[in-house]
């Protein structure tokens, strides 16, 4: 099946909020810290918000791997930059931290509990925050405020904790334009694809992608609650295998 949006990125409220941060670190006074942190479950459409704000603000996105070492992590924010790495992880950070200094551009560094479960890749992050007082936003997952806690010295520089915002009857509307384009879904369809949910807005987005799709070979123009009836729905559990017992 061929979904001509699905390209597009919706507006839903998790954008809005994490645009918000971004401009509270972009303007803040000097004074103050410029770290923020953005934490939530898997799935709750953290990395997609957080790449679009970083399109709007000309931020610069890495996004980390269990696998990095420290120079690996200067190297990527290096690469990002368009910036050719150049001698010992001293220098690199210098590279690094004269570029942030320079452009005023944040950076936004995603999956960073890679960073928060290694000591000296903290520090590493601090040095970057220190050295060019720029604006960094950190994302990870739900129990990331409560890993950083270990590390006092970073802790205390965070202007800003945003917890994401679990996906609603709202942001389903604005999504099943995007992955169910042109056939209108009802609000008690829409409402139990977010009960479904618990949160997440992959769910939500996989499910209107299913809808979208029976709805095409069935030939449905509209659907609501009633008309979807028993099919089946993603719901994050894994498939039974079928005549198993439940």
């Amino acid at each position: 099946m061929t979904h001509p949006h699905s390209h597009r990125i919706a507006p839903i409220a998790n954008l809005d909020l994490v645009a918000v941060v971004m401009e509270k670190l972009v303007n803040r006074q000097d004074s103050l810290p410029g770290l923020a942190v953005y934490y939530g479950p898997s799935g709750w459409g953290k990395t997609t918000a957080t790449v679009a704000v970083a399109n709007r603000s000309r931020a610069y996105y890495v996004q980390l791997r269990s696998a990095w070492s420290r120079k690996t992590l200067l190297e990527k924010i290096l690469f990002e930059m368009g910036i050719k790495p150049a001698g010992t992880i001293p220098a690199l950070l210098d590279q690094i931290c004269e570029q942030l200094a320079a452009s005023r551009r944040p950076l936004i560094l995603d999956e960073f509990d890679y960073c928060a479960d290694k000591h000296g890749m903290i520090e590493l992050v601090r040095d970057i925050y220190e050295g060019s007082q720029s604006s960094l936003l950190l994302v990870g997952e739900e129990q990331l405020p409560h890993k950083l806690k270990r590390f006092e010295r970073f802790h205390g520089r965070v202007l800003s904790w945003l917890p994401a915002a679990a996906v609603s009857l709202a942001d389903s509307r604005q999504l099943a334009a995007i992955y169910c384009p042109d056939i209108p879904l009802a609000d008690d369809l829409l409402q139990h694809l977010v009960a479904l949910s618990h949160g997440s807005v992959r769910r939500v987005s996989v499910n209107l992608v299913n809808v979208y799709d029976t709805a095409l070979v069935e030939g449905m123009d509209s659907v609501d609650l009633a008309t979807w009836g028993q099919r089946p729905l993603y719901t994050g559990e894994a498939p039974r295998r079928h005549g198993s017992a439940a």
